[in-house]
Order: structure tokens, then sequence, then C-alpha cells
């Protein structure tokens, strides 16, 4: 039997493990990213380790995420990644410059190279046919220093394409019909890997809008083949030179099978507040609309916002909505203001935001209270917008305009609109005057890393012990996310270089008392339901809570990068081996584990509540006992390199 796609890239990047499926495997990381709210606690790791110079072939910082300067903190941050990428050997994306995923799309991105960032849409570079991966800021630490990447060996779902998208039914409407067929949690433990005859008529942004999505699926990764419209892709950026064909062969097997009738789809809306609930647009024709946002790293190419401009070009946003255009990157707000496009959506009513992740992760436009806000983002989670009680919908480019200048949930295809003929231009504009190269090894020593007050030290991990005796401090639900764990917006994200600051606001969203309760406790341990940790890569998730004492987390089930940042951090990721034996725990019971050590590596506890004995399961590999042992990544890594 033939390889496919991912098992190919793979096979080439492989320097340990197995690929046996669920098997762990180590794998060699060509390119990493980050970002400015995972960025600065990387970077501290990637010092803390001692090594003076990336080994990767690539590794860029890039600010996108805290660029609302209301403070020092922001801007000390984006001050110390600067600094700190120009003595390492980081280059460095200047805040203006864009959304990481979208400039490493036109820029960085090479078709069968590995890529790991500190935030969990980096399978946007999937679209290029990159094998990419969200991780924890010390897993791309790691990497940077030159160590291996671990996952284990994920199963592999094809997706198979066929016919052509009809008018107004867009690549968002793809991500949001795979949404529908497989949930939040269908990709856990799996790469989805698209392909067939429909794959030729999708351009490399509609591509990499359908992998970035693919996180919300809980997958490890999503991936296109590499072919002829990659190649004029990196050709229209200059960048031929980088192409590389691949494809899966032909007898290439597969877990399952999924296909898809591109032109059998209709646009199509995730619900407020998660988003796998998904309808038709048709479906909820009529419902107020308040605020519409277009942009984030899933709809902020070029191609989008061309299509976009064509939209709203001679018309005006309905006077009771608030609408916002978010470019991706800076060439994307050039090229659009080269042509006369911008003028087309300024002239419209909307209002122009910075080429940054903004609205997306709460930081700046908020709705309004209980508003209506329809966005081409990939999240909806309750609060995600900075406002608790907004109803956030999750829709394409054309849906958004079509609802904003209606004033109410529209289909596009019912304005009489006429087919958009919007094409990718034969070759873009490229400045890469925004992108900071750094020092060569022989200045780097010259460098001073510049460190502002909020930036505090990463919090130690302390060893795993032979027996475990805490209090149960929090008990929560299915499907918490880590923006319930750890929360984004304007006005928690400038503390994420400060760990002790954030703290105050862990788990927030479920209960703002739990910080107080944890600290008392000293050792505690929370329990979860089904998918715990799902969202986001940000290991602030579990680096907090190792803060407040938390030693192990026991839930249901977990999702992929949030099960490995626990283990990183040096917190036990427990589940449970009867689901129902969730509902006998209470919050306020104190626990107890014994054999800890035996019961790593047999992958059997027993936990001792109140005279009742729960079993729970845990699945580590070796090198993740050795970790938890030492406390740790960090700790584990000190240790390799001693």
């Amino acid at each position: 039997m033939g390889l496919n796609l991912a098992q190919k890239i793979i096979k080439a990047h492989l320097v340990g493990g197995s690929m046996e499926t669920g098997a762990e495997a180590a794998l060699r990381i060509d390119q990493t990213l980050t970002q400015d709210a995972t960025g600065t606690m990387a970077y501290l790791e990637f010092e803390a380790m001692g090594i003076d110079r990336v080994r990767t072939e690539r590794s860029v910082a890039y600010i996108d995420h805290n660029t609302l300067q209301s403070g020092f903190e922001n801007a000390d941050d984006h001050r110390y990644i600067q600094s700190v990428a120009e003595k390492h050997g980081i280059w460095f994306s200047r805040p203006g410059n864009g959304i990481c995923h979208q400039v490493h799309l036109e820029r960085f991105g090479v078709p069968g190279k590995t890529l790991i960032g500190s935030d969990s849409h980096t399978p946007t570079a999937g679209g290029l046919g990159m094998l990419a991966f969200g991780a924890g800021g010390l897993d791309v630490a790691v990497a940077m220093g030159g160590g291996a990447y671990y996952i284990n060996m994920p199963r592999v779902i094809r997706v198979e394409l066929r016919g052509a998208l009809r008018p107004f039914v867009t690549a968002k409407d793809v991500s949001l019909e795979i949404l529908r067929i497989l949930t939040v949690k269908g990709g856990v433990g799996r790469i989805i890997e698209w392909g067939g005859e429909g794959v030729r008529t999708l351009s490399v942004p509609e591509r990499a809008t359908i992998t970035n999505m693919g996180a919300e699926l809980g997958a490890t990764s999503s991936i296109f083949p590499s072919d002829e419209i990659t190649r004029a892709f990196l050709k229209a950026q200059g960048r031929e030179r980088d192409y590389t064909p691949l494809e899966a062969d032909p007898d290439a097997g597969y877990e399952r099978v999924i296909t898809i009738d591109l032109s059998a789809l209709e646009p199509l809306i995730a619900c407020p507040h998660m988003p796998d609930n998904v309808v038709p647009v048709a479906s909820l024709r009529g419902t107020k609309v308040d605020q519409v946002c277009i942009g984030s790293c899933t709809n902020s190419s070029l191609y989008d916002m061309l299509k976009a401009a064509a939209l709203l070009k001679g018309r005006t946003v309905a006077p009771s909505v608030s609408m916002s255009v978010s470019p991706g990157s800076r060439q994307v707000l050039t090229m659009l203001s080269d042509c006369g496009a911008l003028s087309d959506i300024l002239s419209a009513g909307a209002r122009l935001l910075e080429c940054a992740c903004g609205p997306c992760i709460g930081m700046g436009f908020s709705p309004n209270s209980a508003g209506v806000s329809l966005r081409t983002f990939n999240r909806n989670f309750e609060g995600r917008s900075g406002t608790r009680d907004a109803k956030v919908y999750l829709v394409s480019p054309e849906t958004a305009v079509a609802s904003a200048l209606t004033g109410e949930i529209t289909d596009p295809r019912t304005l009489s609109l006429a087919a958009l003929d919007v094409r990718l231009p034969e070759r873009f504009r490229v400045d890469d005057s925004a992108v900071l190269p750094p020092a060569p090894p022989e200045r780097a020593a010259d460098v001073t890393v510049l460190r502002g007050p909020n930036i505090k030290a990463i919090p130690e991990g302390k060893p795993v012990g032979d027996e475990l005796e805490a209090e149960l401090t929090l008990k929560v639900g299915d499907n918490i996310t880590t923006d319930h764990i750890m929360p984004a917006g304007a006005r928690i994200l400038p503390y994420r270089s400060n760990v002790p600051k954030l703290s105050q606001y862990c788990f927030e969203v479920c209960d703002s008392s739990f910080p107080e309760r944890a600290r008392a406790a000293g050792e505690s341990v929370v329990v979860g339901g089904v998918n715990y940790g799902q969202g986001s890569s940000r290991e602030h998730a579990a680096l907090v809570p190792l803060y407040l004492g938390v030693r192990a987390v026991i839930a249901k089930s977990f999702a992929r990068i949030h099960a490995a940042n626990l283990v990183n951090a040096g917190i036990m990721p427990l589940t449970f081996a009867n689901p129902d034996d969730y509902e006998k725990l209470t919050q306020g019971q104190k626990l107890r584990i014994r054999n800890v050590h035996r019961g790593m590596e047999s992958g059997c506890m027993t936990l001792e509540a109140d005279g009742t004995e729960i079993p729970l399961v845990c699945s580590f590999t070796p090198r993740q006992i050795a970790v938890l042992k030492a406390g740790g990544l960090l700790n584990y890594t000190r240790e390799e390199n001693a």
C-alpha cells in the first residue's frame, strides 16, 4: 500500500519513534513561528535552555495579537521579542505587517516542509502543502533549539472534493460543512487530508481557509496537495523556487474517506457558541444583525477582501450595522489601496482596522451588549468577543457583506447580485521591509535583550511524586476551551508574560473564585468533561494552573494540544476509565492517588475519593513519563542538555 501525503512528509522528517498509528513519532522541524500573545513565554523558555542560536531553517516571530497599546505592557513585550529575535537568529515581523498565518503563507511557507507554531491555527500553512502543527510555546522553544517535535502518529481522514463551488458558496462553507459532519472533537488524533478533482478548483487562499479551520475539528493538522495551483501562487509571490509537487500515492490508505460535492453546498453559518453548531444561512433569514467583522487568519486574504469590496461597491452598510474590515497583511492592505478596492470598502461605511487579529481575540471592536455579530472568523466561543452576552455567528465574507447591507442574516444568493469574478493577480506586491532579519552570529553577542517590568519569570515545574494527595478545587463540564481556562481579550492579554498577574483571571468564565481557592489549597486537582482544553494552543492554560498548584487534571477526554501542554508543564492529564464516574466527584473533596509512577507506566491508576475507588487511565510514552518525573519539559530539556 502506498503512502498518503501526511505519511510522506512524516517519513521524510522522522528522527525517532515509529509511524505506527498511535505510537510516538519524533519529527525534525524545519520552521517555527510565534505570535506575541504566546511568544514572550516561548522565548523566555528558549533563553532558559541556554542555547545561543536557533537551529531551524527559518524561525519567525510575529506581532499580531497584542497590538492595542493602552499601556506599556504590550509595547514592552514587542520590544523584548524584537531584541531576543535579533540576538538568537529569529526573523521579526513588525507590528502592522500582518497576521502570522497570512504572512507566513505569503512569504515563508514551503511545500513538503514541517512547521510548528505557538498558535493553534498554524495548520493554515497546509493550504500550501506544508505539514504544520499548532503547539505550546515550550514545544516551539525546543524545536528552535534543534530538538524534535513529538506527536502520537495520527490516523488520516481523506476528504474527497468533487465538482465546483457555485456562486456565493465559498471555502468557508466547506469548512463549516466538515465541522457539521465531524464536530469539534471529530478530528482529535487525526490529520485531515484534502483531495479529489474539486481541489483543482480552489486557490491557495481558499485552501488555507479550509486548513485553518481544521483546528476547530481538533485535528492534529490539515493538508492539501502541492500542485500547479500552488506553483502559481508561489510564483506570484516571487517564490517559485520554493515549489515542490506533492501528492498522495494512488493506492494510499486512509482511516475513512468523506466525500463532499462542492456543487451541492449552500451558504452555511455556525451559531453561538460553538463552531460545529452549523445550519444553512437561509434558515436564519430575518435575524437582526448588529455587527459584522471581516478578517482574521481565516478570511483576510486579498482574495477575500476583493470579494467583499466588489459586493460593497456602490452600496451602503445598513444604518443598524457596525462593520469592520481587517486585512490579513500589509501586502493585502497595500494592494487593496493600489487597485481602489479599499475606497469601495470605506465608501460603503465599513471601518478599517489594523492588519492584525483584533476582534477575533477580543482585542477591540467588541459587540454591543446582547448584540448579534457575524464574523468571518474561526471561533465563536462564549465571551471570546469581549462581550459576555453577545451572540457570535461564523460566516463567509459573502454572507457577512450581504447581511451588513440588509441589517439581517441574509443568504447572499437572494440579493440578485451578479456572480463575482475575482481573480488572484499574476504578481503580488512584495515588500519585506517590515520583516527584520536577525543579527549575524558574529554580532549576536553585542545585542542586548530588553525586558520590561511586566515580564516575569516562567513558573517552575515540580517533579511528579509517587503519591498525590490534593483537593478537587474545580469541577467543570464538557467542551471547556482554553478561553474558559485562560481568557483572551484586551483586558487580560497584556499580562501574557506575567503569570502571577494572569493567574487572577484563571477560569474566570467558569468560577471567578477558583484562583483564591487553588492558592489556599496549595496543591489541587481539576475535573472536566469531554474534549477538555479544546481551542487555542496557548500554554498559559497549563502554566497558570501550574502556578496555582494544579497537579493533575482528570477528564472524560482531552484536546491534543492542551494534553501535551499539561505534560510539558508537569501536570498529569488523566482520564476516567468509566466516563460515568465523573458524576461521583464533588468539588471540595480530598483526593488521593497512590503508586503514581507505576500507574504512569501501566496506564492505570486508582483515585480514592471519600472511600470510593475510581479507576483512571493514562497513555504516557516513556519520554512523557520522564518529562513528568522531571517536573516538566523545561527541566527535562535542561537535564538532557547537561
